[in-house]
This record gives C-alpha cells, sequence and structure tokens, in this order.
C-alpha cells in the first residue's frame, strides 16, 4: 500500500535510475514530492478554438493530429518534427526541434492537447515546441497541458512532464499528511487546510486557490519559525536577572559632558535598553544601527548604569584590534568617572580607573583575573580569550556583544553562563551594525527585542560615491594621490584573493603587485585578505591605523568593524560582484570624521542592470533601504549568507512579505501565552536544531 513514507524507488513505474535523480532533488519517498513545491507555473487555462488563436497567444488548443513525421535538417544539423492539427474550426502546424522521440510516440489519428504560444510562419499560424499529451476524447483532462500547470526545479534527465506525472500519482496521500496548524489558528487567519494546500500548490483549482495554497504553505513555514523564537523567548524571560536601576541624575551628567550631542535616535535606544534592564527577567536585546551611527556610546550608558548598581559588564568583540579600540573608545567616553575598564585578550591585557586615569599596560593574567573575580573592574573588554580562558565574574550583569553575526550560538551562551557567584543570568545586548529589514529582523531574530539607531552624529558629512568608468581610472588614481598628499589614506577592495582566468575579476595579489609596482611606487601599500595568519592581519591592520600604511589592498575582511578615521577613499574593484548591502559596509569604513570621504566603484560590467543598481547605490546614503532592495533583489541567502548554523532556509515562504511575517509572529505569541505544552506535536515540529545567525 502506497503511503507517504513510501521510498520513491518503490512507487510504480520509477526506476532505479530516476529513484537516484529524484534523491539528488531531496525526493526519497512518496511523502516528499507533496513537498517538493513548483518554482513557478504556465497558465494554459485558455483553451480556444484553433480559427481563434491569434499570434502571441498563449492558450490551449485540442484536436486530431492528421500528419506527424521527422525530418533532418542536413542545413541546420537538427532534427525537425513537424505536424497538423485540425478541430472543428481549422488547422493549425505544430514543429518541435531535436526531439525525434515525440515523431514516434504521437500517432496520425490520436486526439491530443497542445498548449504553448501561437507565433506566425510561413504557412499561417504555428505552436513551436509546445506542451504536449494525448488524450481519450476532445472531453478529456490533461495534466500537462491544461490549466495552471506546475514547472519544477530539474537535474540532469528528468523533465517536468516525469515530476508531474509522478506528483499527479501520490497527490492523493495529501490527506495522509497530519495538519499540526491548529484549527483556531487556521480559523483566525482564513487558511486552506494542509492537504488543500497540498493539492492546489501542484495542480490548482483556480488561480484563487493557488494563491490560497501559497500563503497557506507560507504562513505554517514562517509559524513554526516564529514559534520556536517565541518559545525560546518565553523561556529566557521566565530566568532571573539582576534589576538594573536607572541612574537619572547621573547619566545625565555623563551625556551632558560627551564632546558631542547624541542624536534622537540613539536617546531613544538607550532609554529602550535601560526601562529593558530595570525588569527583574533578562534583557534580550539587539541594538542595530547603520555604520558609524554610535552604537558603542549607546550601550556605554547602559554599561555605566550597570556599574554604578555596583555589578559588571563585558564587551565581547571578535578581533584584538577591535577589543583595542573599544578599550581606547570607552577610557575616552569615562574620563573622569569613577569606573574601572579592563582589556583582556590573547596578546594584551591592560586595566584602567579612571578617576585618577591610573593605566596599567601588560598586567599579568592572572592579576586581570583576579581583579575581575574580585570585583575590582566594571567594565572588561575582550574577544574570545574572555571565554575561553578561566575569566571569573563577580557579579557579571549585562553581556555586550558587538558584531554579534561573528560568534556562534555556543559562544554567546558560554558568555551567559559566567555570571558570578550570583548565578544570575546576565542581560543580553547584541550589537550590529549590518542593516537589516525588519521583515528579516523579525524571523532571525524573533526571540529578541530590536532598537534601532537610524541617524548618524551631527557633523558626519555625506560620503560621495561615484561610479567611475575605465576611461576615468588614471584620475582615480591621481585623486587617490592628492588624498594620500594631504595626509589622508585608502582602501581598495578586490572580490578574489588570487588571479582567476575564469571569473575574470580583480583580485587583491595582482591589484597589490600594480598599485606597488607600477601605480603608486613611492607610497607604503600592504595586502589583506582571509588565508593569512590572524596575526599577520593584526600587525598589517595595526600599521593601517597608525597610517604606516598609506593604501590597503584587501578582500572583504574588512568589511565590518575596523574604524580608520584618518581613511577617506574607498575604491572597490569588481563592484557588481558585491551586494548593495555588502557595499554599503565597505563605505562605511571611510566617512568616519570630519575629514570629506569618498567611494569609488569600477565595474568591467556592461549589464544595464547591473549599472542601474550601481547606480541606485551611489544615490542613496540609507544603509536599511539599500538593505531592503538588495533582499528584494537577491535573496537572504545571497545578501547574509547560510553557512551559519539553523539559517532558516524556506521552501515557499519569502523574507519580503512583511505583513504575513507580523501575522505569523502575532499567532506564534498566542499560541505561547495559551500554553505551548498544550500542543505537543508543535513542540517536537520545533525542537531546537540550532540559533538563526546573519553572517
Amino acid at each position: 500500500m502506497l503511503t507517504v513514507n513510501t521510498p520513491v524507488e518503490q512507487i510504480n513505474k520509477i526506476g532505479k535510475a530516476t529513484a537516484k535523480k529524484l534523491q539528488k532533488l531531496g525526493v526519497q519517498t512518496a511523502g516528499d514530492f507533496l513537498c517538493y513545491y513548483p518554482f513557478r507555473y504556465e497558465d494554459f487555462s485558455r483553451m480556444v478554438k484553433i480559427a481563434d488563436l491569434q499570434a502571441g497567444m498563449t492558450a490551449n488548443v485540442r484536436g486530431k493530429l492528421e500528419f506527424i513525421q521527422n525530418k533532418r535538417s542536413p542545413r541546420q544539423h537538427m532534427f525537425i518534427t513537424e505536424g497538423l492539427v485540425r478541430d472543428d474550426s481549422g488547422q493549425l502546424r505544430i514543429v518541435w526541434f531535436n526531439q525525434p522521440f515525440i515523431g514516434k510516440s504521437l500517432h496520425t489519428g490520436e486526439i491530443v492537447s497542445l498548449a504553448g504560444t501561437a507565433q506566425g510562419g510561413f504557412l499561417g499560424l504555428e505552436m513551436a515546441s509546445p506542451e504536449y499529451e494525448r488524450l481519450s476524447s476532445l472531453a478529456s483532462a490533461g495534466t500537462h497541458t491544461t490549466g495552471i500547470v506546475p514547472m519544477y526545479h530539474l537535474t540532469a534527465n528528468l523533465t517536468n512532464r516525469q515530476v508531474r506525472f509522478l506528483v499527479k500519482s501520490v497527490i492523493g496521500l495529501a490527506f495522509q499528511v497530519e495538519d499540526i496548524l491548529p484549527a483556531a489558528i487556521q480559523r483566525t487567519y482564513h487558511l486552506l487546510s494542509l492537504p488543500q494546500a497540498l493539492q492546489n500548490i501542484h495542480f490548482p483549482q483556480s488561480p484563487e486557490m493557488l494563491e490560497r495554497a501559497r500563503r497557506r504553505l507560507q504562513f505554517e513555514e514562517l509559524f513554526l519559525v516564529q514559534l520556536k523564537a517565541q518559545v525560546k523567548k518565553s523561556e529566557f524571560k521566565s530566568q532571573r536577572a539582576e534589576a538594573i536601576k536607572f541612574f537619572d541624575k547621573e547619566t545625565k551628567s555623563f551625556v551632558k559632558n560627551l564632546p558631542f550631542e547624541l542624536t534622537g535616535a540613539q536617546k531613544k535606544a538607550g532609554w529602550e535598553i535601560l526601562q529593558n534592564m530595570q525588569k527583574g527577567e533578562p534583557m534580550s536585546r539587539l541594538l542595530e544601527g547603520d555604520v558609524g551611527s554610535g552604537k558603542t556610546v549607546t550601550s556605554a550608558i547602559a554599561m555605566y548604569n550597570v556599574a554604578l548598581n555596583k555589578k559588571q559588564s563585558a564587551l565581547l568583540v571578535p578581533t584584538e584590534i577591535l577589543a583595542q579600540q573599544h578599550f581606547e573608545t570607552l577610557t575616552k567616553l569615562f574620563k573622569g568617572v569613577d569606573i574601572s575598564i579592563g582589556l583582556f585578550t590573547r596578546t594584551s591585557r591592560k586595566v584602567v580607573s579612571l578617576k585618577s586615569y591610573d593605566l596599567q599596560l601588560n598586567v599579568s593574567k592572572e592579576t586581570l583575573l583576579k581583579a575581575v573575580k574580585d570585583d575590582k573592574i566594571d567594565i572588561v573588554v575582550g574577544t574570545h580569550a574572555l571565554i575561553q580562558e578561566d575569566v571569573e565574574f563577580h557579579d557579571l550583569a549585562l553581556a555586550v556583544i558587538d558584531e554579534q553575526h561573528r560568534f556562534g550560538v555556543a559562544q554567546r551562551q558560554a558568555l551567559r553562563a559566567k555570571s558570578g557567584e550570583t548565578k544570575i543570568v546576565p542581560h543580553l545586548l547584541s550589537m550590529t551594525a549590518t542593516p537589516i529589514p525588519r521583515s528579516l529582523a523579525q524571523v532571525i531574530y524573533g526571540d529578541l527585542d530590536i532598537s534601532i539607531i537610524n541617524e548618524l552624529p551631527k557633523g558626519r558629512k555625506k560620503i560621495s560615491t561615484f561610479v567611475v568608468p575605465e576611461a576615468k581610472r588614471a584620475g582615480a588614481y591621481d585623486f587617490i594621490k592628492k588624498q594620500i598628499a594631504s595626509g589622508r589614506q585608502a582602501f581598495v577592495i578586490c572580490p578574489l584573493i588570487s588571479p582567476s582566468d575564469k571569473l575574470g575579476v580583480k583580485s587583491v595579489e595582482e591589484e597589490y603587485k600594480k598599485l606597488n609596482k607600477n601605480i603608486f611606487p613611492h607610497l607604503k601599500i600592504a595586502s589583506l585578505h582571509g588565508r593569512m595568519r590572524a596575526e599577520a592581519k593584526e600587525e598589517v591592520m595595526q600599521k593601517f591605523l597608525s597610517n604606516e600604511i598609506k593604501i590597503l589592498v584587501s578582500t572583504s575582511v574588512v568589511e565590518v568593524g575596523v574604524d580608520v578615521p584618518n581613511a577617506t577613499v574607498m575604491m572597490i574593484e569588481g563592484a557588481e560582484r558585491f551586494g548593495l548591502a555588502q557595499l554599503h559596509q565597505f563605505r562605511g569604513r571611510v566617512g568616519r570624521s570630519t575629514h570629506q570621504s569618498y567611494c569609488l566603484l569600477f565595474t568591467a560590467s556592461l549589464n544595464e542592470q547591473t549599472r542601474a543598481r550601481l547606480d541606485t547605490f551611489a544615490r542613496s546614503s540609507d544603509g536599511f533601504k539599500l538593505a531592503e532592495a538588495d533582499l528584494r533583489q537577491r535573496g537572504p541567502g545571497e545578501v547574509y549568507g547560510t553557512a551559519q548554523k539553523g539559517f532558516p532556509e524556506f521552501k515557499i515562504a519569502t523574507l519580503n512579505d512583511y505583513a504575513l511575517i507580523k501575522q505569523t509572529k502575532t499567532a506564534a505569541e498566542s499560541i505561547v501565552a495559551a500554553g505551548v505544552e498544550k500542543y505537543p506535536k508543535l513542540l517536537e515540529k520545533i525542537k531546537d536544531e540550532g540559533e538563526y545567525v546573519v553572517g
């Protein structure tokens, strides 16, 4: 008996060879066919008489096959299959190219159904390469040529006709598939049942039923992701955390003494964080801000209030250089404030007490560890060493993670576990400079509250961005020379590390040689890429930071995190190889001071769409709008990467439908509020398999 668990090789008319092809598509069982959704459809629902056909019309016609033959065309080196079909209104010529098996499988006198687009020919209207099938009568229905016909992604030597036939043979199993979506949710959101949706996603009764089927299946995929996030959020909030009292007077004084004015967005985000930490349940918040928007000072306000509560904070960053930069930034921000800061990396350990400005460089590991454990340090800035080494906090109340996408789930959990003797869970503040559209953020960070900083600090100049034609390359080099002569520095970004004849795009190795030898022989130039040892990368970046290196030729390893205020030129080779969001990250490496900065885009592509995309980027400085455009054009996999474990891979849902995402979040919240334990099958479906991470 055929069931959803029947292996494909046991289904009638599927041999071992076809089974292997299907397995390449992920179709292992009869039930897998039901979830192997079409990626598009051909609309052959218009059925017309041959006499009513017009050139350019896509339609279905039926009639008797009066003539069919194969012939070889020696001039064109191909087989041509010609036929003639007649109904009671007229006749139509049909032709196929290099498909001689059609001439052998169809026979004169048979009733056939044809679907395709009519076009003008030497002998009147004809259909070239139409979909076809034989019928038992003119009144019978066809799978491949009638109505809305599904089209599937295929592998070698597998056709849509085969897949359609096989799906049709098992579609009745849809009624065996258990519908785990609660009935109340289906009623509230007017959803089809799962069997109805599965039948209509493959063989729609009408365009309206196709849309309802698609919405039902998209809803379920998004709902399960949202439910998993809401369960995780509920479990986390059931734990205890330190209630961090807000020190109004001291905070206002700290903000007033800053060397700059906070933006409205910084104030709003800062207040959301402070309010969140006043509760006895742990905060789990994502601070999302465009490059250079001032996330660090916003997090510093939170860490300051934690210190005033006599508790500790940890700031975890991905690289030693970034840790050093954050240590120095916090040292400046808290100058004159009674607070102590420690730096803990693999190679560097420092402690500074800012009221007396007592700076101790290169303290021993043991000394720093003891100071942290004895509650002598309020804020510890560190790299992975913070969680990999024997660091014990006295009472860690706030864990801040910068460039959070660079850390795995286990690393974040390890930091949270270092809560000290109190064993109370610390508040968590994750920060990212990658603009994420709200639709995507609600899916992959559904368990986090989100604060957004979408304003740049006052005084920052807009980065002038240009798509530079190849004819003006020499002028661009002259411009870079002038910038460096005035004391500034430049980045040059290339898509590849090594040259590639196949791809034909610029590489770091060849550009470094060219610029160093021919273009800027008198300037100090260095290269940077992911194959270098960590120590070598740190050394190059340190020299670039100290202005020893004037031009840095790099791959995308400089995309996030590094702050070089003196750099004013970002030159990007092969700009068409990068998405808008990534280009925006590159551009954000400059323009981080009062100096006017520039972004120069070079492309060898002559594609009009590519040029238009780069022109759009040059005109816009809004990272969130660019990220939304990138998401629409390329999808989340290309924009944010799917290498990280657990990134949601949807078969049918998209991340552009914000209204549906919002509905599924509300539905998931209602299930958690009612008690998700009442739905054991849902809990089984969402059992933890990792966390969704952008990166």
